[in-house]
């Protein structure tokens, strides 16, 4: 079975930024163990573009691939499970026969994942970049996404080679060098549920 994971990320109808965020996923799922069984990464840019093309997916699937919607929770999550939280803060109702394993959230946002790993945030930013401006909060599924994006533009305004943290510009290219494992060990509930489902369901 193909598994293709319908990703928050990248730019509607721009290719670069899209072949970018593929990429970020790709490398990224490729160092958490997957190298030789990879799932396929679709990048659908907007939020709202990751769902439709993920319903369409799974209404269109059968049994000849599984269908992963991966997108950012925007909030905290208040106990909701994630076809809870959805349901409530974006109006979108989980479609008939899908399943808890086909939704995953990368907590607040993406950037959560880069505070897991902040020494490889740093070597990528080189001299002044401030690591003590990110959020210390070791368990990253709650740093509130206000804080995530705040702490990465001032940790990183005084940086003469890269410059001020972009989202489009920075941001995969970061994925793709962080430690999955770090990633996993700070978010055991979200990214370690998702790598869990991808190691168990993506075979060779």
């Amino acid at each position: 079975m193909s598994v293709k994971v319908y990703v928050e990320g990248g730019g509607d109808h721009n290719k670069a930024l899209d072949a970018a965020c593929r990429r970020g996923f790709t490398e990224s799922f490729r160092k958490a163990g997957l190298e030789d069984r990879m799932p396929r990464v679709v990048s659908c840019g907007g939020r709202g573009g990751a769902f439709n093309s993920f319903r369409t997916s799974h209404n269109n699937a059968g049994d000849y691939y599984f269908p992963i919607l991966l997108v950012d929770s925007e909030a905290d999550m208040a106990g909701l499970d994630a076809w809870e939280h959805v349901g409530r803060r974006d109006g979108w109702q989980r479609p008939d026969g899908a399943s808890p394993d086909q939704l995953h959230l990368m907590v607040q946002a993406m950037e959560a994942w880069f505070h897991a790993d902040k020494e490889t945030v740093q070597e990528y930013y080189g001299r002044g970049f401030r690591p003590a401006a990110l959020s210390p909060r070791p368990d990253i599924d709650n740093i509130p996404k206000a804080d995530l994006f705040a702490g990465l533009k001032a940790a990183t305004r005084a940086c003469p080679t890269k410059g001020e943290y972009s989202k489009g510009g920075h941001s995969f290219e970061i994925l793709a060098m962080v430690d999955p494992g770090k990633v996993r060990a700070s978010s055991p509930v979200h990214v370690g549920r998702l790598l869990n489902v991808l190691d168990r369901i993506c075979v060779r």
